[in-house]
């Protein structure tokens, strides 16, 4: 099983990037909202770090809701999802 999203923060944090507490909130409403599992959460997270080159919490959050609505489980298919809308090359 994968990390749980408080040690992927965590994580990330010990990488050097820097998460308020305004963004953390935008973390965990997302994962409520959406009812998003762990792996989902952290992938839309890695995503939107990516794609926005900075934590951006409505993207993130439209970001989750899409995979969610797409039916996407696994960050594979979140990447390959990000590709398919443009958002990676």
């Amino acid at each position: 099983m994968g990390q749980s999203t408080e040690e992927y923060v965590r994580f990330l944090e010990g990488k050097g990037f820097s998460f308020g507490d305004d963004a953390i909130g935008f973390i965990y409403f997302g994962k409520r909202y959406t009812e998003a599992s762990d792996t989902l959460v952290n992938a839309a997270i890695e995503l939107t770090l990516k794609i926005q080159k900075k934590f951006d919490g409505s993207f993130y959050i439209s970001f989750l809701e899409n995979l969610k609505q797409n039916g996407i489980e696994t960050h594979r298919a979140a990447v390959l999802f990000a590709q398919g809308q443009g958002l990676l090359k």
